[in-house]
């Protein structure tokens, strides 16, 4: 591992990453192609939690979050800081102190692949975390690592710069190349979504508004009456 801080990176246009989390992990990652989707054990530490931003990348080791430190310099409005461990941990690398510190710089929110407290604080501070666990277990600062370098967090390649749009459904990456388009056709989908959410609460079913009926009677469904089920 080179133990380097990479600065002045290119992020993801604001203006589209701000469309992205207006739709919502859930159709961004089907926009996708689903794909970006972090692993669903990474969680927000607190219930309604919503952010999108550009990631700011950090390399921490088990245990150690002084890389995390390191990396609110690189931090600017609109950012989302995304930690990736070099092993599987779930000590408690970040609380309220550094929340306090990531505001100050508009950081939008944490997504860590490791542990989490000070869960009350966060919650009425209203910083948004999405962390693998909470444990009150402290950590040290002792070793590098790296920040704005490609790092894997919850089983996702994330890049500095990349978009991230994160919710009560998970958090979604996407490549900053392919933000734009991807914000498109999550509009496009939200708006058919919409379309037949309408439908749908007027009573028509999905069997009849997705045509399911002759495909299911050829997979061989049989409706019977209760008589004749004996």
């Amino acid at each position: 591992m080179k133990t380097v801080v990479v600065r002045n990176i290119r992020r993801a246009d604001a203006a589209v990453v701000k469309r992205l989390g207006a739709l919502g992990t859930s159709t961004v990652h089907e926009a996708y192609g689903r794909d970006g989707l972090m692993k669903p054990y990474l969680r927000p530490v607190w219930a309604g939690a919503e952010a999108s931003g550009t990631a700011v990348t950090v390399l921490a080791q088990p245990g150690d979050n002084w890389m995390i430190h390191v990396a609110v310099e690189q931090c600017r409005p609109g950012d989302i800081l995304v930690v990736g461990c070099s092993a599987d941990n779930t000590d408690g690398m970040f609380g309220d102190l550094m929340a306090t510190s990531l505001m100050a710089r508009g950081v939008t929110g944490l997504v860590i692949d490791a542990g989490c407290r000070d869960v009350k604080s966060l919650r009425e501070m209203g910083f948004p975390v999405w962390s693998k666990a909470i444990s009150a277990k402290g950590t040290v600062k002792a070793t590098l690592g790296a920040v704005n370098v490609p790092v894997v967090c919850a089983g996702v390649s994330v890049l500095p710069g990349d978009a991230l749009v994160a919710d009560d459904d998970g958090v979604v990456v996407v490549r900053r190349k392919d933000a734009a388009e991807v914000a498109a056709k999550g509009e496009k989908r939200q708006a058919d979504e919409d379309s037949k959410r309408k439908q749908l609460a007027a009573g028509v079913l999905g069997l009849d508004m997705y045509n399911m009926r002759e495909p299911l009677a050829k997979a061989g469904l049989v409706y019977l009456d209760d008589s004749e089920a004996d």
